[in-house]
């Protein structure tokens, strides 16, 4: 039902405000498979208007980016609901997956709370890549199908401020310019900027900024950071989960450290406190090594235990 609904609203685009689009995207009939061709019939006229208005080849590409937004949400719903009707089918409960003792410590603040579940992509900007929060967001949505009852997805930019305060939320993505998110930051000692990781208040040792792209010397891997950010929502209600990082093999690699089991147990070793408890709230920085945009190797740089009343305080004034 959603990808006829899709399909309808893809010809509905195509017929007026895409009518010039040098991409289609497609839904064939008969499967769910997503194609993107270039417009055989394209002129030169078309080609010579853009570069002679550069805000309309602007518009026309934010447009693309909401359009290829739009239509990940669409898919990983269509995905999700069929994954809990085939459980549904099979007689089983949606809560009963089994998880190991480092994810339900990592989750239980979101999967035991009644309140419901908003996952949302962070929305595309020029600088940044929409395939590194398509696949996050897939990893995410096969992770949580059996695990969570009330789950709703969304974009970025359609996130409403009542929407944060009545629920929890899971961010993916980049935060800058995903403004609802960027209200409610809390005191945050690091926080991701467009070319890397900025440390606040960097203890001995620790570096001021960790910067994204550097390259090995051989040229087949390169190297980026993530951050995971754990807060309470506004005034102190629900949880706010930030899987965050400028690139693609970045946010793949937060999502990981929240959805495979031998991460989350490295990342919980490394969060234990000497008295042998998880902190509630907190920030995590990864450093991953990448080959073709995917992670090889996760490595584990420092962390940040929040106070839950100082964070909720000043996401509160904020």
């Amino acid at each position: 039902m959603h990808v006829a609904r899709l399909r309808q609203k893809l010809s509905e685009y195509y017929q007026a405000d895409g009518a010039n689009d040098r991409i289609l995207i497609e839904l064939p009939k008969g499967g769910f498979r997503v194609t993107f061709d270039q417009r055989p019939t394209e002129s030169e006229n078309s080609v010579a208007q853009l570069e002679a208005d550069p805000r309309q080849g602007s518009q026309k590409y934010l447009r693309e980016l909401a359009l290829v937004a739009c239509l990940v949400i669409a898919i990983l719903a269509t995905w999700y609901l069929a994954a809990r009707l085939a459980r549904v089918q099979q007689g089983k409960s949606d809560t009963s997956a089994a998880l190991s003792a480092e994810l339900q410590q990592l989750w239980s603040s979101i999967l035991d709370s009644s309140r419901p579940l908003v996952v949302c992509i962070a929305t595309p900007s020029s600088g940044s890549s929409s395939a590194g929060m398509a696949s996050g967001a897939f990893l995410l949505g096969q992770f949580l199908a059996s695990r969570k009852e009330h789950l709703l997805l969304t974009r970025g930019d359609l996130l409403s401020m009542p929407e944060i305060m009545m629920n929890n939320v899971v961010f993916v993505g980049p935060v800058a310019g995903n403004h609802q998110i960027e209200a409610v930051p809390g005191d945050q000692p690091i926080v991701l900027e467009t070319g890397g990781i900025r440390n606040r208040n960097p203890r001995p040792g620790e570096p001021v900024f960790l910067p994204d792209g550097k390259v090995s010397a051989s040229g087949d891997t390169e190297e980026a950071y993530a951050l995971i950010s754990h807060i309470p929502g506004v005034y102190g209600n629900g949880e706010i989960l930030s899987l965050s990082g400028n690139r693609i093999s970045s946010v793949m690699a937060a999502v990981q450290a929240f959805t495979d089991p031998s991460l989350a147990r490295s990342v919980v070793s490394r969060l234990r406190t000497p008295r042998g408890h998880v902190p509630h709230y907190f920030q995590v920085v990864l450093k991953v090594k990448s080959m073709d945009d995917m992670p090889v190797d996760v490595e584990y740089v420092f962390d940040r235990e929040l106070s839950s009343e100082r964070t909720a305080r000043v996401a509160s004034v904020r």
